[in-house]
């Protein structure tokens, strides 16, 4: 394979955790090169975020020569070549240089080898078959860098081929579409991803979920959504509505000084009905956090707008926190702004969201231990008393303390 020029210096190339790491791994004079995304980002300035390696060394030497080197070497993946190094809190990965034996669309059977160039082969698209040794000397054996800077997201070889071998690369193509893509997918290759998109079925919910959200997380992944909609393939993966104009307004109001929610965006994607945002979080094996969020965007407890009575936005923003009414305020702007494409967010939105944080940092002054001091028995009664005495409270527009609120359960139990 012939060199194809040098890397431009990088920090975290000669931070001292990665030249730990390589040091470790030549001791003995074992090949080392950083590959995928490191050398990708670093290539076009972004933010480098994992730091991938490989060698010809097989498993065992790669967990002995870290282990000599006193830094921790965790067997992540031995049957298909990896082991995670970690030092100074660092993860790197670090894998033997492999070729696929068998494919079978969601895994293959591979077999390690010393060929750089077929290792190489076996990535999905040219930018990530990108090498480069510790001296910053770049290896590119399928003019992956001309790709990276014209913003062509190219398959390695044949596109079909390179789908069958894992279906999850359909998925992954339009991800660096909305993330590195300036041309067009070519109509060829998309022909192809919708004729294979019914096999996203076959993936894992937690395969499909990272895919998803990275290409939600794009700066904007409107243009990249909307072709997938219209070519019928993300609907083979999770039931949308093809609403891209609601999460086009949504990021005319999203907080410039948060990071991109994913949840949020894909919220925008989906029906506004609770079942369908379980049937969803259920596909993507959502988190607790996660699916609790998605289900109170897609079905929000209350109508947020400031028509409605302010004991139940309350509750709602109570119940949501701060953060993700906020969320719920941007959201609701969104869809209710959506066919207007050139309005922008004015003062009443600004003001709902300083009286959700408003609302949100009310905390009820009385509990259920209160109520059952006074005698009230435990059951539905006392929840639905405690609820009496804090729409009561939202109605004085909070101002009760906490001895008035009591004085007022006492009156509702007949305590006085």
């Amino acid at each position: 394979m012939t060199a194809a020029g040098k890397l431009p210096p990088q920090k975290w190339l000669r931070d001292a955790n990665t030249r730990r790491v390589v040091a470790a791994l030549s001791a003995e004079g074992a090949d080392v090169r950083f590959v995928g995304g490191c050398v990708r980002d670093s290539l076009v300035g972004r933010p480098v975020k994992d730091i991938d390696i490989a060698t010809h060394l097989s498993p065992d030497e790669v967990m002995r020569l870290l282990e000599t080197a006193g830094v921790k070497a965790i067997p992540t993946g031995l049957a298909h070549g990896t082991v995670t190094a970690v030092t100074g809190g660092q993860p790197f990965e670090i894998t033997t240089l492999r070729e696929d034996v068998e494919t079978y669309g969601r895994h293959a059977k591979v077999a390690f080898t010393d060929d750089w160039t077929a290792d190489a082969a076996r990535r999905d698209f040219t930018f990530n078959a990108l090498s480069c040794t510790p001296d910053r000397t770049l290896y590119d054996p399928f003019q992956g860098i001309a790709d990276l800077r014209a913003g062509r997201v190219r398959f390695v070889g044949n596109a079909r081929a390179r789908i069958e071998e894992d279906y999850l690369r359909l998925l992954r193509l339009f991800r660096f579409q909305a993330h590195y893509g300036r041309k067009p997918i070519e109509p060829a290759v998309l022909e192809v991803a919708r004729e294979l998109a019914p096999a996203l079925r076959q993936l894992s919910g937690e395969r499909v979920r990272e895919e998803l959200f990275k290409l939600l997380s794009a700066g904007n992944p409107v243009p990249v959504v909307a072709l997938m909609i219209e070519h019928t393939i993300l609907q083979e993966a999770l039931p949308v509505t093809g609403r891209v104009d609601v999460l086009r307004a949504l990021l005319r109001v999203e907080d410039a000084d948060e990071p991109v929610d994913p949840v949020l965006r894909l919220a925008t994607l989906i029906a506004p009905e609770r079942s369908t945002a379980e049937a969803v979080g259920e596909r993507l094996r959502l988190s607790r956090r996660q699916l609790f969020a998605l289900v109170y965007l897609a079905a929000p407890p209350v109508d947020p707008d400031a028509k409605t009575p302010a004991k139940h936005r309350h509750r709602a923003a109570r119940k949501l926190g701060a953060a993700l009414y906020g969320k719920l305020l941007r959201l609701d702007w969104a869809r209710k702004h959506a066919e207007k494409p050139r309005t922008r967010p004015g003062a009443r939105l600004a003001a709902a969201l300083r009286d959700g944080d408003r609302l949100a940092g009310y905390s009820f002054p009385v509990h259920g231990r209160d109520a059952l001091a006074l005698g009230v028995p435990e059951g539905p009664a006392l929840g639905e008393l405690l609820e009496q005495v804090e729409d009561w409270w939202a109605e004085q527009d909070f101002r009760p303390t906490r001895r008035e609120c009591l004085r007022h359960l006492k009156a509702l139990a007949g305590s006085e």
